[in-house]
């Protein structure tokens, strides 16, 4: 049952185009992100980051079911390898992200860690008079945390930037991962790493919480909608969409970031900030437009 429901979202995702799925991904994570933030007086950032990737990694194996442990057993090392590393980099992002937005607005953690797709757009069109676009970008960033005001949490946009250079690598990891396993049996293995990777970091604070029940509840909702649809739905885009233009197209998530923070958890910007977070997205669009969609496509290569 659970195998052929898997077939059928599959079939059904596969009729939808890539950039109405990334985008509808993006209006999820972000609001998963915002309700994160409201979280973290349950068990602390590292905590919900744990059980939120402890769930993720049950859903999928369970949605995984035998097929999952066919591929696994069929995989090379290589690809059992490339699995374990996006895993770990999972990991990472999820929890420099989470340590960020603890302490900077959610639209600001999500402009700094933009940086990291948008360079891996630019650097990919192998084009020096395209490095603009990053620096039209670090300067949005810079009127968003407006750093000479004294008002700027310098270690949250530092955990930003550690975010970014994840996401990077994230990016380029996922669609070496997806073509190799089905999206679910692919995420499932890297959501388990994940999980173990921070299970040292968020297990302390969940067995200090004031009540750990009610934080296993609160996580796996917060699970479905970040990181367990998002990542799922990226995974399917990466395999039909170029890498360039998955990460150009990212552009609008800082955008998309902001209404949600001032959606969910109202967090309001100021004037100058709304400014920065324009200029950060109209150098997504910036880069974007330099793609010229000359990005080759993936093709998925299953193994199971």
């Amino acid at each position: 049952m659970i195998t052929s429901s898997s077939t059928a979202v599959r079939a059904a995702l596969g009729r939808i185009p890539p950039a109405v799925l990334l985008l509808a991904g993006m209006f999820v994570l972000h609001t998963g992100s915002a309700l994160a933030v409201r979280a973290f007086s349950e068990a602390g950032p590292l905590g919900v980051t744990w059980l939120r990737l402890l769930w993720a990694a049950l859903i999928l194996s369970a949605l995984g079911g035998r097929p999952l442990w066919r591929s696994l057993r069929s995989a090379t090392r290589r690809d059992l390898g490339a699995a374990v590393i996006l895993g770990t980099i999972s990991a990472g992002m999820m929890v420099f992200y989470s340590e960020a937005t603890a302490r900077v607005d959610l639209g600001t953690a999500t402009a700094v860690e933009f940086l990291g797709p948008l360079t891996v757009a630019v650097l990919a069109l192998r084009r020096r008079r395209e490095a603009v676009w990053i620096a039209a970008a670090a300067a949005g960033v810079l009127l968003l945390t407006r750093p000479w005001s004294g008002e700027a949490d310098l270690v949250g946009v530092a955990l930003g930037l550690c975010g970014a250079v994840c996401v990077a690598l994230y990016i380029v990891l996922t669609q070496r991962v997806g073509s190799t396993f089905r999206a679910v049996h692919g995420l499932a293995v890297a959501m388990a790493v994940s999980a173990a990777v921070t299970a040292p970091l968020g297990l302390p604070q969940v067995l200090a919480a004031p009540d750990p029940t009610a934080a296993l509840g609160v996580t796996l909702a917060i699970a479905v909608l970040f990181p367990l649809i998002p990542f799922l739905l990226e995974m399917v885009v990466l395999q039909r969409m170029s890498r360039t233009a998955f990460s150009t197209f990212a552009s609008l998530e800082p955008g998309v970031s902001l209404i949600m923070g001032m959606a969910v958890i109202s967090q309001w910007p100021a004037g100058i900030q709304v400014a920065g977070m324009a200029l950060v997205v109209a150098a997504g669009i910036g880069a974007a437009r330099g793609d010229g969609r000359g990005g080759r496509i993936a093709r998925p290569r299953r193994s199971g």
